[in-house]
């Protein structure tokens, strides 16, 4: 958060405050998304815009590659991987119905380097 806290161009942010409707891939049914935040912002014109958030790892926002023997950890990638982008999905029309701008952002986007594993 300190990232939106010191970016220059925020006026202001909230965190988790609205649910987007979705229909899961998984169970066919309508559940809420809670994007994690909603910032106001000035573009680069200096108009002030509304972007919808969602923070991610960089692996969770691409389908897993396709394995000759389905993995547990491969089946939970594809289960993520459906449900993430049915998410986003309905995310990016619901921003569209109101002309905000729906962002993913990464741990590359944020400069922030993995914790090498064990500590």
């Amino acid at each position: 958060m300190s990232y939106i806290d010191e970016h220059p161009d925020v006026i202001e942010w909230s965190s988790e405050e609205f649910s987007i409707p979705y229909r899961s891939p998984i169970d066919n049914k309508i559940h809420r998304y809670f994007p994690d935040f909603l910032v106001k912002k000035k573009n680069m014109q200096g108009i002030i815009e509304s972007v919808v958030v969602e923070i991610k790892p960089a692996k969770e926002t691409k389908p897993p590659v396709v394995q000759n023997k389905p993995t547990k950890r491969y089946i939970q990638e594809v289960y993520t991987w459906g449900i993430n982008s049915a998410k986003w999905k309905a995310a990016e029309e619901y921003c569209s119905d109101r002309k905000w701008k729906f962002s993913i952002m990464t741990e590359h986007d944020l400069n922030i380097a993995p914790k090498p594993r064990g500590s």
